[in-house]
């Protein structure tokens, strides 16, 4: 027997051990002899009930439960059970229930039992209001309650002999108590592998649910664990508040608003957990409960869990657990372990197990990783026992729930001399383990770890020389620094210049000559050849001298300024090469707005031409350095017409100006000699589509193009791709019909027509660019739309003589150039009007 088993322990004294093992056997003794006599009374009062039924004798009685348990497949103790349950008692109304008993010594036995229903009361007690068996008495009658208890009871038990597997045994309760106690649905979940829970049987749950929780890792806050481990029933009755603490199964949880889980009880701590889930909201009565644990009780036999079948192959299932958990602990940089509990014969824990540990894990002896496998808490830290850490360590490993304690402070001895420090620990349970973890506060390791990291940060080291034993202590980093093999040692002073730059060695051996003659602290940044190139390092000592003022060490940090001066460098050349290319872009900006100037000249008041009055206005953009390309030409012909033109280069610049100044020389060159206007667009297109002087490919333009006739006050235009020109007549405004013609620049095949319509006096035709109308991220029809209104609205206001200048100046952003022409046709005897945007007769071209 296990309990015959003497503790051992290291020093102990022989008449300990021997009385420890008196105690140990007659401790197993009395709970062989409970056993005995809780199954005696059962099986006794069974033949009771069979001697008065029957009216046989006690030993005839005894033959008879023989009998039927062999018949019927059953244990004798089942069949004991049976026949208990099927006993019904009359009692006279106002004496009191007997409660089901849950002695301790029944359920060792793996057997409930009932007290006799005949037995005296303890007192007069009422019918609980909510009990679910209160609620089924007969009208005008009295209901037999702790025989339908019994016959419930009974019922379960003849149906767990016929059960074959865990959804049987769930349906079966479902089926049988689900009426008296509201349940409607069941969960069976036994202990696997690792701490997890497996799905053992369901009823009353649909298929997509079950598969949903079928398997549960070790997890904080899952009930049917907490039940098991805490040896405890859970009745969830409030699911609000039961939300808060634990998963609750179910989609919604809303569905099951009350629920137990209570453990199966078995030899050992129990391994299952059954689950009674209800529709019905509200407490479980005292009766209920105790219905569902002595129900759990008779599912310990068929669910059959007292361990594994195969000691060897459980052994070795928590071999590669422990294992697995090992490989993961390998990898972690703080100290971690695994501890398992080490419990005594009455369930207890006694001590804990390190069965994995991480590297850096150290206790007290300076045992460090993998040595502290297998060696007990109280032996790494013997003086936790009783403490706040213990108890939280049981805490966990019970309900499950993180803990995390304060800083404490942990006083050990080592070597006779006592040595405190204060410690921060984590723990969260991981099947029937515990994992671990600490932070040690000590102040020289914090020192230490927080020094490693400002010289890793800040790619500094720290470097000492005696000069009295002329020894030279580096840290890590002063390694890395020189890139030197740190098992080469420290480098010496007298080797140092042979690393350092021709050009720096005699400022540092100047500077080094005063720290060591004179004492005087160095600050001198110098350069060193390394097998990866050159580094720029920086020196920072100082000496402490005898009484006498000699230098005896020096103390101080090289720091490696690579980085910093690579850096440095880009910015600089960064910084050049923007000042290089901001004065080019400004030389730039100046010769195209010194060459638009001169090519575009614009007046400061109105012209006449042609019996027209003629304004003129141009804005550049607010944003960027370079002249964009729009432009305007108002020129007198020979035979006294006039000619009006705007246009827009495509680009900002030198090469939008210069292809401005070529479009504006070749059309008046060739207007003046008398070209048709569509020939003059086709011949601008051929001239941009074989320019070469943009580095970017062949200039493109838009451009419109009209000539007055005053004598018999007609304009004929023309387009290539460019806004319509705007005519306001009286109070009404409208662009003209636009005739074909493609952008300049654009393709060899584009073909231009014109169109003609006459004047009237006091008609205003305006010619624009595309930023007098255009904003980002709206449609062109409403800017046109807009300058439609705002010029009808400043001519009926009187502002005709400025309009150009002030719709140009109504502008918010000028983020692209403006240009805009305003042709005037004064008052005068006005011959028979024609309607805007009518096209001339063929051939009506001068």
């Amino acid at each position: 027997m296990k309990g015959d088993a003497a503790p051992e322990g290291e020093g102990a004294a022989p008449e300990v051990v021997a009385l420890a093992r008196v105690v140990a056997r007659l401790r197993s003794e009395v709970v062989g002899l409970e056993g005995v006599a809780s199954t005696t009374a059962v099986v006794e009062r069974a033949k009771g009930v069979l001697m008065a039924h029957a009216g046989v004798s006690a030993d005839a009685a005894y033959a008879l439960l023989l009998q039927r348990a062999a018949r019927s497949g059953r244990t004798v103790l089942e069949e004991c059970w049976i026949t208990l349950g099927q006993v019904r008692v009359r009692r006279p109304r106002g004496t009191a229930r007997i409660s089901l008993p849950a002695a301790a010594s029944t359920a060792a036995s793996g057997v409930a039992s009932t007290a006799p229903a005949t037995g005296p009361a303890t007192g007069p007690q009422t019918e609980p209001a909510a009990s679910a068996f209160s609620r089924r008495r007969h009208v005008g009658g009295h209901h037999d309650h702790d025989g339908e208890l019994n016959g419930l009871l009974a019922r379960v038990a003849d149906g767990l002999a016929a059960a074959h597997d865990g959804d049987g045994i769930a349906e079966l309760l479902v089926t049988v108590l689900g009426a008296a106690t509201g349940v409607d649905a069941v969960m069976i979940y036994t202990m696997a592998a690792a701490g997890s829970l497996d799905l053992t049987g369901s009823a009353g749950i649909d298929e997509a649910l079950a598969e949903q929780w079928r398997h549960i890792p070790p997890l904080s806050g899952v009930a049917a664990l907490e039940a098991v481990a805490g040896r405890r029933a859970l009745w969830l009755e409030d699911v609000e508040q039961d939300a808060r603490r634990y998963l609750l199964i179910g989609d919604p949880p809303e569905r099951w608003p009350s629920r137990a889980w209570v453990p199966v009880p078995g030899e050992g701590p129990p391994r299952a957990a059954v689950g009674f889930l209800r529709t019905r909201p509200g407490p479980f009565a005292a009766d209920t409960r105790a219905l569902l644990r002595q129900a759990t009780r008779l599912c310990a036999g068929p669910l059959g869990t007292p361990g594994p079948r195969d000691p060897e192959g459980a052994a070795a299932a928590v071999g590669d657990y422990v294992q697995a958990v090992q490989l993961i602990m390998d990898t972690m940089a703080g100290p971690t372990t695994l501890l398992t509990p080490l419990r005594s014969a009455t369930g207890e824990v006694e001590d804990y197990r390190i069965d994995a540990a991480a590297p850096e894990s150290v206790d007290v002896a300076g045992r460090r990783g993998k040595e502290l496998v297998g060696r007990r808490i109280l032996e790494t830290y013997p003086t936790v026992a009783g403490t706040d850490l213990w108890e939280g360590y049981l805490r966990t490993l019970t309900t499950g729930t993180r803990y995390e304690g304060e800083p404490f402070t942990y006083e050990e001895v080592t070597a006779g001399v006592p040595r405190r420090s204060v410690y921060s620990v984590r723990a969260s349970r991981l099947g029937d383990h515990l994992v671990v973890s600490w932070i040690c506060h000590d102040t020289s390791q914090r020192e230490t770890r927080r020094l490693a990291d400002m010289q890793r940060l800040g790619n500094l080291g720290w470097a000492g020389w005696n000069l009295v034993t002329d020894t030279v202590t580096w840290s890590e980093q002063v390694y890395a620094i020189f890139d030197r093999d740190p098992g080469r040692g420290p480098m010496p002073l007298e080797e140092l210049p042979g690393h350092v730059v021709a050009e720096d060695l005699q400022q540092l051996g100047a500077a080094v000559e005063r720290l060591l003659s004179e004492g005087q602290a160095v600050d001198q940044p110098f350069r060193i050849t390394t097998r990866r190139g050159v580094r720029h390092l920086r020196i920072v000592a100082e000496a402490q001298t005898d009484a006498d003022g000699t230098p005896v060490e020096v103390h101080g940090f090289f720091q490696d300024l690579t980085t910093q001066h690579d850096v440095e460098v880009a910015l600089q050349e960064s910084e050049r090469a923007v000042l290089f290319q901001r004065g080019m872009l400004q030389a730039e900006r100046a010769l195209a707005a010194s060459l638009q100037d001169t090519l575009l000249p614009i007046p400061e008041q109105s012209l006449e031409l042609a019996g027209l009055c003629v304004d003129v206005a141009y804005v550049p953009a607010d944003s960027g350095i370079n002249v964009g390309g729009d432009w305007y030409s108002a020129i007198e012909l020979p035979d006294e017409s006039a000619l009006f033109v705007v246009g827009d280069v495509a680009g900002h610049g030198l090469a939008a100006v210069g292809t401005m100044a070529q479009l504006r020389f070749t059309t008046k060159g060739m207007t003046v000699t008398g070209s048709p206007l569509p020939d003059v667009l086709r011949r601008l297109n051929t001239l941009l589509l074989h320019n070469g002087s943009d580095p970017s490919g062949s200039a493109t333009a838009t451009m419109v193009m009209a000539r007055y006739r005053p004598w018999d006050r007609r304009l004929i235009w023309v387009r290539a791709g460019h806004l319509p020109p705007l005519l306001v007549r009286g109070d009404r405004a409208e662009f003209l019909e636009q005739p074909r013609g493609a952008l300049l620049g654009a393709s060899f095949e584009a073909s231009y027509e014109q169109a003609s319509i006459h004047l009237l006096p006091g008609d205003d035709l305006l010619f624009y660019t595309d930023g007098l109308v255009e904003e980002p991220g709206e449609d062109i029809e409403t800017g046109l739309g807009r300058l439609a209104e705002t010029a009808v609205r400043l001519l009926r206001e009187g502002r005709g003589e400025t309009l150009a200048r002030t719709l140009a100046a109504l502008c918010a952003a000028h983020r692209d150039d403006i240009c805009v022409l305003h042709v005037h046709v004064p008052d005068a005897e006005a011959p028979e009007e024609e309607a805007p945007g009518a096209a001339a007769p063929e051939g009506d071209v001068p």
